[in-house]
């Protein structure tokens, strides 16, 4: 049985590439390489190499790759750096063997940057779902991630970014190609915490009342959530009061709520946002 799980688990992790793959490769070789700017990251650094060497990006990008590989292994282990390895060479695959044999777009920059940030990104975040990376300043991302785990991969991301877009104004001389590697990080950011985060977002409700037993049951019986208890002190009245925390999806929230005023009409209801939960009714932890 274990063995079957993990082949499962291969098998997965090779879909996510295949996918993640073909996105990324359309981006970058479609959109961005003939388009006279750089993007972020090693992707970026390949295209400014290839404008001097004309080295394929994906067999650059590799090369490129490799110190950065001897640097983060202390750091992310060897399972991660294996799915990692094999996650780039599929991408540098598609992007030296299948996509220069297709059509390239030619048209308007800002265009080519927005589809190319769109697609790159996507290509990225479905990547990073099953754990591994497309390499290169990603390595570096996620060790700074461990440094600052308060920061966002897409927050990240933009910072080793911005240097390298740089550097890709200075290769081709032009502002313009500094605007067009932001625009194309900027969409490629947020594609990438949407997909990551976005994707499982929910809702959490706190409600505080004076009947948590029958609001407990009332939101059990209309949303199928659990709830969890606190007991505390109102500091303003001095009262005890009850406090239900649930975690719920954003189409259970309005079950929640009706719940709650159905039972006690001067509950005080508050909700948020969350971006992940792991545990029982929720998403399994993943395993590293």
């Amino acid at each position: 049985m274990e063995k079957r799980i993990r082949w499962k688990e291969v098998l997965i992790d090779l879909l996510y590439d295949l996918v993640g793959g073909v996105l990324y490769a359309a981006g970058l070789y479609t959109f961005a390489f003939h388009a006279d700017f750089a993007p972020g990251g090693v992707s970026g650094l390949s295209i400014i190499f290839n404008h001097f060497t004309h080295i394929p990006i994906g067999i650059m990008s590799l090369i490129l790759n490799i110190p950065i590989i001897l640097l983060s292994y202390k750091f992310l282990g060897k399972t991660f750096l294996f799915k990692s390895l094999k996650s780039m060479v599929i991408m540098a695959l598609f992007l030296d063997v299948v996509f220069p044999r297709l059509p390239t777009y030619s048209g308007n920059e800002l265009l080519a940057a927005l589809f190319a940030g769109a697609l790159l990104g996507a290509g990225m975040g479905i990547v990073f779902l099953r754990g591994s990376s497309t390499g290169g300043s990603d390595f570096l991302v996620f060790m700074l991630k461990k440094v600052w785990p308060h920061m966002s991969v897409g927050q990240l991301t933009v910072i080793m970014d911005a240097i390298i877009i740089s550097l890709g104004a200075l290769v081709f001389k032009r502002i313009d190609a500094a605007l067009y590697g932001v625009v194309m990080t900027a969409v490629s950011t947020v594609v990438i915490d949407k997909i990551m985060s976005g994707s499982v977002v929910g809702k959490l409700a706190f409600i505080i009342t004076d009947h948590p037993d029958e609001v407990a049951t009332a939101i059990s019986e209309r949303a199928g959530r659990g709830s969890t208890l606190f007991e505390g002190t109102g500091t303003y009245t001095g009262q005890r009061r009850y406090m239900l925390m649930c975690a719920c999806s954003k189409t259970e929230i309005v079950q929640v709520r009706r719940a709650a005023y159905e039972v006690d009409h001067k509950a005080f209801v508050m909700i948020t946002d969350y971006s992940e939960t792991f545990g029982e009714g929720f998403q399994e932890p993943g395993r590293d």
